[in-house]
């Protein structure tokens, strides 16, 4: 099923022995284009901090309560290595992290790879902006902000500029809740194209600069104008998606990961849902 990213923002989490806090944002990985943390508030029980948890520890969600179930008790993540509000989530941090719950770095499937993208990124670390990424093995010791991990918060509203010019901003992200990777960005594209939303996958993104608050592709303002029209309103099906990734030449998303399930729709909750429908 895909997920609209800021939906979540919100939903408790809960452990199996009670409730940890709340999702406060998504960092995702600009390489593999994966949803590698959530960050959860847990204010109203570890008083003022914030932990990451890793998306192989959800077990289940309720998309009706607003809930994800974790495979996590509370003393795990009272005694989880923390983050500061005004720190970079480091490689270094994030090793901590993986060592201390044993979670495995590489997790479940990549739609788009490593270096799929045209240029690095680049970005001030999270919690001033975006922060580390999954982190290298060889850059293990580093305890900067990797540039290669990014907050939904700040991506959200970010400028698309097409090779000849702008087309909106970034409204939204969808997300496959199987893998937790980010299949396309929602683009709002009013102040040029007013009343439509188009959907871009990550294949033609050329580069991100969040310095610039810019995200550039490698398609015309025509080619995005021409192509398959999107109901954002509507369920996204395996037709249109096919069609879409034809028309731009991007690969089918099957082609790098396990075949889905035979259904011919892909459910998707947006951020004002609060049920499948």
């Amino acid at each position: 099923m895909l997920l609209a990213a800021s939906a979540l923002k919100g939903y408790d989490i809960e452990a199996t022995d009670g409730l940890i806090g709340t999702v406060d944002d998504l960092l995702f990985d600009d390489q593999s284009w994966k949803i590698r943390w959530l960050v959860v508030d847990a204010g109203n029980w570890l008083t003022g901090r914030k932990v990451l948890l890793h998306p192989s520890c959800v077990k289940a969600a309720d998309h009706d309560l607003h809930i994800l179930s974790v495979v996590l008790t509370k003393e795990q993540v009272k005694g989880s290595p923390g983050i500061g509000q005004d720190e970079p989530v480091s490689r270094q941090m994030e090793a901590h992290l993986y060592d201390y719950y044993g979670w495995d770095q590489y997790w479940g499937p990549s739609y788009f790879g490593m270096g799929a993208m045209a240029s690095p990124l680049s970005s001030p670390p999270y919690f001033g902006g975006t922060g580390g990424g999954g982190p290298a093995m060889h850059d293990v010791e580093s305890d900067h902000g990797d540039p290669h991990l990014h907050s939904m918060h700040v991506v959200i509203g970010t400028h698309i500029e097409a090779t000849d010019g702008a087309i909106g901003h970034v409204e939204n992200l969808l997300f496959d809740d199987s893998a937790w990777g980010i299949r396309y960005i929602v683009v709002d594209t009013r102040n040029w194209w007013p009343g439509q939303h188009v959907l871009v996958s990550p294949y033609s993104v050329q580069s991100v600069d969040f310095l610039d608050h810019k995200v550039r592709l490698d398609v015309s303002r025509d080619k995005v104008k021409a192509s398959p029209p999107w109901d954002p309103v509507g369920d996204i099906n395996r037709d249109y998606e096919n069609r879409l990734h034809h028309y731009y030449g991007w690969p089918g998303y099957g082609a790098r990961v396990a075949e889905p399930p035979a259904v011919t729709d892909h459910p998707v909750i947006s951020a004002n849902q609060r049920s499948v429908s």
